[in-house]
């Protein structure tokens, strides 16, 4: 169908489209031609699956260089960890005479030792053990913001079906309005209906185009925004059958993922290093020292051997301890708490889903067959002169209100299922991550 471009409010609107859709394209020099296709461009494109939009959000992940650099950083931070203290070489030069008190020379004694700090109770171990917590906890954070961007592309999915769905029944208002145009401007003529029906039928004709064009734009704007988690173009299509897919109600929903628990956990297990940690820097470190004193006067050398402990008097670092050990039993009570919020959160989703396609099949099979059959007796009737032309609009403006009424029951169907397989970890395994213990 030819949809005609009433007035300037729908010329701006059609330009608005193309405008926004020709800026979220040409954001990517490789892919700017593709912002000048025209709209039906997409029609022949192959179809684009739910899977296949996660898995190619997968492959073009800008995140991927990150997760990889704090990996390695964490490898370095637990090799560094592994490192010994350094010793200290030491030089010490004594007995300097006072201005004009001798031979500088043979009253100097020099001193060249070698110092040594001896780690006691198993301070580099639990340096290691910390280490290796936090390198785990930076790859738990890493991955659940990888599946946050898994559930973002997979509404950005839904919204370009449910836009899909809006701008078909936008066409289908404008069809309406410029049929009934065409034929109220005939009764027009004939002096069968006042002028001002014509009129009118011309404000909604206008008012139809318009809806059209912003439905239009919505849609393009929607592609757009699905194509940029891959950085490309809009070069796919959407299958309808995917936007009336409800099968998902009927399936049982999996427990809450592990991996949404895995940061907790995480924060718990850095907890506990910590507390060996504090635990080994509670115990004094042991130095030692060797020397050689060489004596300018007589050239003797003498061997000097030294150490020292910290007296455990003041700080026997108790308190930083019982700090360790408090956040690792708050980690614990934050982990059985977010574990029963994931669960109910996951039931009430369950139930939603089946409330929601219940929904959309009984509108299906119960309320649009009658608004259909109204509105062919009511068309029927104004064919024979027995109903007015407000009584044509209001039957199809009802039909049409509940078209879109099923249009946005199954639109947040689908963003409840994208919540639901976000906490189930549904999805995980494009990620290669674990989603149970």
């Amino acid at each position: 169908m030819k949809t005609p471009i009433t007035g300037s409010a729908g010329s701006w609107a059609r330009f608005a489209a193309v405008s926004v859709a020709a800026l979220s394209l040409a954001a990517s020099p490789t892919h700017s031609a593709m912002a000048q296709e025209p709209p039906g461009s997409a029609a022949n494109a192959p179809t684009l699956s739910l899977e296949r939009a996660l898995a190619r959000s997968v492959e073009v992940d800008p995140g991927l260089p990150g997760v990889e650099a704090r990996a390695r950083a964490g490898d370095a931070a637990v090799r560094q960890a592994d490192v010994r203290p350094n010793p200290t070489l030491g030089l010490m030069v004594e007995n300097l005479p006072t201005l004009g008190g001798g031979n500088i020379i043979d009253r100097t004694e020099t001193t060249l030792s070698y110092e040594q700090r001896f780690e006691r109770g198993g301070d580099r171990s639990a340096r290691v053990a910390l280490a290796r917590g936090e390198a785990v906890l930076v790859q738990a954070e890493a991955a659940i913001r990888r599946l946050d961007r898994l559930e973002q592309v997979q509404r950005a999915w839904a919204e370009a079906l449910g836009a899909q769905a809006d701008l078909e029944i936008a066409r289908e208002r404008l069809a309406l309005a410029e049929r009934f145009q065409t034929e109220v401007q005939r009764r027009v003529d004939m002096a069968r209906d006042p002028l001002f029906a014509g009129a009118r039928a011309e404000a909604e004709l206008a008012q139809a185009q318009i809806d059209f064009d912003q439905a239009e734009l919505q849609a393009r704007l929607a592609r757009a925004t699905l194509g940029r988690f891959w950085i490309g173009a809009s070069d796919f299509s959407l299958d309808p059958a995917d936007f009336e897919d409800t099968s998902a109600a009927r399936e049982a929903a999996g427990d809450a993922a592990e991996i949404d628990l895995a940061v907790l956990a995480a924060q718990r297990d850095v907890a506990r290093a910590r507390v060996s940690v504090e635990q080994a820097r509670a115990t004094p470190d042991a130095t030692v020292s060797v020397g050689v004193r060489h004596f300018w006067d007589g050239q003797d050398l003498g061997l000097v051997v030294g150490g020292s402990i910290p007296l455990g008097r003041y700080d026997r670092n108790e308190s930083a301890i019982e700090r360790a050990r408090f956040e690792g039993v708050a980690a614990e009570a934050d982990m059985a708490a977010l574990r029963q919020e994931r669960e109910r959160e996951i039931a009430r989703l369950q139930v939603l889903l089946a409330s929601r396609a219940l929904e959309a099949r009984r509108i299906a099979e119960e309320t649009l067959p009658q608004a259909e059959r109204a509105v062919v007796l009511v068309r029927d009737g104004f064919a024979r002169g027995g109903f007015t032309y407000n009584d044509v609009m209001a039957a199809h403006t009802a039909l049409l209100t509940t078209k879109a009424r099923r249009v946005a029951v199954l639109k947040q169907f689908h963003i409840d299922r994208a919540r639901l397989d976000r906490l189930t970890g549904a999805h995980a395994d494009l990620l290669g991550l674990e989603t149970q213990p």
